[in-house]
């Protein structure tokens, strides 16, 4: 192992693994844009780190990975040590190395990240796990003793695939239920493969299977097992239930055929580029309609919508063989909420952006087909309540764009259940759950045993709730972050009743 010397950033230019070439991804590869480092690549990659003395890099990532520290180890050749630290705050952490919006968050934090160029962290977080677990490395699980609790949580996406684990290392029996046949939610459904292989989660899965974790899956609560039922067998619930109900526009000739929303979409690609040859006539979790997805091949195809999911259409309509993708939106690029790195790529693999532009109606070729989209240029105005400028028409700029197919990625917002209110639990006006706060970062509430409060716990004492469904539509790493958080509380309950008791 050689010395680290403090000029290794300026010895090595920040340098990201090797790529999947264009005319590839044109013609249809799915694999992982990005390949793995070796371990040379790696290690040079992490020595770039300058150990800041205050780690802005962690305080940019929701979960506050220890990130300076697994960098050293991996820099090390300690691949093993730096994996158990990855999971030490991370319950997904290969998952993360690879959807993270690194550039908007830990990589965007970075000291260098001012023309040095940031400390590649994705790939070295991908490059330490993906190796410890090839190498047989798992989870310590050896001082939590079993404590006989037993938690259902209810989604096996990012914030309940997060809870089980946490609850596992805690001796508490996790039984994850979900209504789609794999774990992953829209890790597995709505992330295009070329993001996240599936085999990533077959393996996550393993692991979660060997640290005691069950999973009852094509599952619905509310349609095969009840609630009731659930606390009947359980101690308490955790409910990861996600984001799935996709945020109407309400646009004139939106229900004309070869208008699809996002999620359909990208749920059915996923299933048959795994290989799942009856995807389609097998159900969407909230859509009741069968969905067929149109032969993309040689049409002109327009997604409105500017976000990550916006970007997820319009890279997988390029390997579907689409003439032309254009991206609609209405405000301009710097104000997209997605991923710079990710609209990169989708204007490298020829996608069109048409920024400023609002979608206003859907036209119809006369015979039921959408034929064209018109839009309006638009203008940035007064900000609104979330401080982002808001788009106003320009009198007299509408224009029509030819389309044969229309992908909408307005994006998602919860769509909670009936049974949820029939057991206490109270919703906001937008759907989402209510649930007792978090404390402040790095203000932990004092507990108070007399009046004991549990962060991500609903009105009714046993259900918690956390990820999409609390906060609504937002980041991977922040639903991992509050399943993580949740199986804590969920801990804390159970300690308190052991005491009171």
């Amino acid at each position: 192992m050689s010395k680290k010397t403090p000029q290794a950033f300026l010895q090595s230019q920040r340098q990201m693994p090797d790529r999947v070439p264009v005319e590839a991804r044109r013609d249809g590869d799915w694999h992982e844009l990005y390949g793995r480092f070796g371990e040379t690549e790696a290690k040079t990659q992490a020595s770039r780190c300058l150990d800041c003395g205050n780690p802005y890099c962690s305080w940019g990532c929701p979960l506050h990975n220890f990130i300076p520290q697994w960098l050293e180890l991996a820099r090390e050749g300690r691949v093993h040590e730096a994996a158990a630290l990855c999971h030490e705050t991370n319950p997904l952490p290969e998952i993360c190395g690879r959807v993270c919006p690194q550039d908007r968050l830990c990589e965007g934090s970075c000291t260098l990240n001012d023309g040095f160029g940031a400390v590649t962290i994705g790939a070295v977080e991908k490059y330490i796990v993906d190796k410890a677990l090839s190498e047989g490395w798992t989870p310590d699980l050896s001082h939590a003793p079993a404590t006989g609790k037993r938690v259902a949580v209810v989604g096996a996406g990012p914030a309940g695939l997060a809870c089980a684990d946490r609850l596992a290392r805690a001796g508490v029996q996790a039984v994850v239920f979900d209504r789609y046949e794999q774990i992953g939610g829209l890790l597995q459904f709505g992330i295009p493969s070329f993001k996240l292989e599936k085999t990533v989660i077959a393996e996550r899965r393993r692991v979660l299977e060997g640290m005691g974790v069950q999973f009852r899956l094509g599952v619905e609560i509310g349609r095969d097992v009840s609630l009731d039922a659930l606390l009947a067998e359980f101690d308490a619930v955790f409910l990861g239930l996600g984001s799935y109900r996709y945020t109407d526009g309400h646009l004139p000739g939106q229900d004309l055929r070869h208008v699809l929303p996002a999620l359909p979409f990208l749920v059915q690609n996923g299933r048959i580029v795994v290989g799942e040859n009856d995807a389609v006539g097998r159900p969407i979790a909230g859509w009741e309609d069968r969905v067929e997805l149109p032969d993309l091949r040689g049409k002109r195809v327009v997604v409105l919508g500017g976000g990550d999911t916006g970007m997820d259409c319009v890279r997988s309509a390029v390997r579907l063989g689409a003439a032309e993708v254009s991206c609609v939106y209405r405000r301009d690029e710097a104000s997209m909420p997605g991923s710079a790195r990710e609209v990169a790529n989708a204007r490298e693999e020829g996608v069109r952006f048409l920024f400023q532009r609002a979608p206003l109606a859907l036209l119809d070729d006369g015979a039921g087909n959408v034929r064209a989209v018109r839009v309006a240029e638009t203008r940035l105005g007064d900000p609104d309540a979330r401080g982002r400028r808001r788009p106003e028409q320009v009198p007299g700029s509408e224009i029509d764009l030819d389309a044969d197919i229309v992908l909408i990625a307005f994006g998602f917002q919860p769509d909670p259940p009936a049974w949820l209110t029939a057991h206490g639990v109270s919703l906001h006006d937008d759907g989402r759950i209510r649930i007792t706060p978090a404390p402040p970062p790095h203000h932990p509430a004092r507990f108070d045993p007399d009046n004991p409060v549990y962060p991500y716990q609903t009105a009714n004492p046993r259900l918690f709730a956390g990820g999409d469904g609390v906060r609504g539509a937002d980041l991977v790493v922040t639903a991992v972050q509050e399943g993580r958080d949740a199986a804590g509380s969920i801990v804390r309950y159970f300690q308190a009743e052991s005491v009171s008791s």
